[in-house]
């Protein structure tokens, strides 16, 4: 009696098409899910593949300002005051390194002290010179990345 409430036709010869089409749709769901997925992914690793750029970019500022002696010489030893580069007369100009990349930056004086331990140097006779580089490293999509690192040089 319960069979024929719940399964009135006893020819079953379209069930492995309704269990087919099920199939389908449930793999199709997956697909999508899978797929947006993957998006989302492909979207993370660019933009952090376009963060690393500027990174590099503002890395690339810290070899510009060694290579640099005028940011961190003689020209520069008044304790707050600070130096631009790569024009200091234009601190928002920038240092193109290539079509996507690019920097700027300061270097500030933060004044003397004893040469560190270990440095080879005198107490007494040489003076170690503290500074602070801010480096901003520019890259594709108007991103920015900023890089600080402080330094000294050994002088008089």
């Amino acid at each position: 009696m319960i069979m024929k409430i719940f399964f009135p036709i006893k020819n079953e010869q379209g069930t492995v098409l309704v269990i087919a089409i099920l199939m389908l749709l449930l793999i199709t769901v997956l697909g999508i899910a899978l797929l947006n997925t993957t998006t989302a992914y492909v979207k993370i690793v660019g933009n952090e593949k376009i963060h690393k750029i500027s990174f590099y970019a503002a890395e690339a500022s810290r070899s510009y300002v060694a290579a640099s002696p005028v940011l961190y010489g003689t020209d520069n030893i008044t304790v707050g005051g600070s130096l631009a580069f790569p024009n200091d007369a234009d601190p928002s100009q920038k240092f193109a390194l290539d079509s996507k990349q690019s920097f700027n930056g300061s270097v500030e004086y933060l004044g003397s002290t004893v040469p560190p331990r270990g440095s080879g140097y005198a107490a007494g006779k040489y003076r170690a010179h503290r500074y602070m580089m801010a480096c901003s490293g520019f890259g594709p999509v108007n991103t920015q990345t900023q890089v600080e690192a402080g330094f000294y040089r050994i002088g008089f």
